[in-house]
């Protein structure tokens, strides 16, 4: 025993109590209250099954706030959607090899805006195209257009009117705006970065087959096609295009997202008000055409 025990670099008394099996085993924790907070979680996995525990304790703890209750700690919210089998599946997927160290995320909002596209099919097979724009450090939906039929250059323009518009009240930033996209034809297009230039829009491009360099919004549409259009009866395109809207609002409200400034309980700059509607978008690009031409 001696030897076994100098050579594994151990006590004596530790492989004595292994082996006679008089070491107490440590059984699983229970502790008051998990019943009454397993039903809370119950009750958000059910609203939101593609939530894992980072985000099931933060929306929880958003909750036993705003009710004068203690926050609990996500070790805990991660033992009991562990024991009641409500974790998601550990991701399989491998990473790319290719090292990113940008920074794409701001200090502050209003310094750095990232847009990009997407789309999803209906149930019977009808596609849907988006377009949004993110503020890089609330991560806030700014504006967005959706169709059926292809995103067009003057659709991206439109949004970009409207982006400044929510944001700043005017029809021009008071300071230089980075606008982050890739180099598809409707962001790079000649009319598109006059219309940003006549913005203060400072239009940025992504190197070729790099995702990594616009990441933010790369994560809001693998997100945004996880937490919305997986979970949500989309029987053909109009029902879609109803609930883009409450769609957009969600994530721009009650996502939990650290970067948020909404998330802390302070007012957003998100403003229904300041939303404009499409004919004077229209009216302002073409008063910005003007002064451009």
């Amino acid at each position: 025993m001696k030897t076994v025990s100098t050579t594994l670099g151990v006590a004596r008394s530790n492989l004595v109590e292994r082996r006679d099996g008089k070491r107490p085993r440590r059984g699983p924790q229970e502790r008051a209250g998990d019943v009454e907070l397993v039903g809370a979680i119950r009750r958000l996995v059910d609203a939101r099954p593609t939530y894992g525990y980072r985000r099931i304790a933060a929306l929880l703890k958003r909750e036993r706030r705003s009710d004068g209750m203690a926050p609990v700690n996500a070790k805990r919210v991660y033992r009991l959607m562990k024991k009641h089998g409500l974790l998601l599946e550990r991701h399989t997927g491998r990473r790319r090899v290719r090292e990113h160290d940008g920074q794409v995320a701001t200090i502050r909002s209003n310094c750095r805006w990232c847009s990009d596209a997407l789309e999803f099919l209906s149930w019977n097979g009808e596609i849907v195209r988006v377009a949004f724009a993110l503020d890089c450090h609330d991560r806030e939906v700014i504006s967005w257009v959706a169709t059926t039929a292809g995103i067009s250059g003057e659709m991206i323009r439109d949004m970009m009117v409207r982006c400044v518009e929510q944001r700043f009240g005017a029809i021009r930033a008071p300071h230089p705006v980075q606008w982050l996209s890739d180099n598809g034809s409707i962001f790079a297009a000649h009319k598109t970065i006059e219309i940003a230039v006549a913005l203060n829009l400072v239009p940025c491009f992504t190197p070729v087959e790099s995702p990594e360099s616009n990441g933010m919004a790369e994560a809001f549409v693998k997100t945004f096609k996880r937490d919305y259009v997986r979970v949500s009866p989309i029987p053909h395109a109009a029902a879609a295009l109803a609930l883009l809207d409450s769609w957009m609002e969600d994530w721009s409200t009650s996502f939990p997202n650290p970067l948020r400034v909404r998330f802390d309980g302070v007012n957003s700059s998100r403003d229904k008000s300041r939303q404009p509607q499409l004919p004077a978008t229209i009216t302002l690009r073409r008063k910005i055409m003007a002064t451009v031409n």
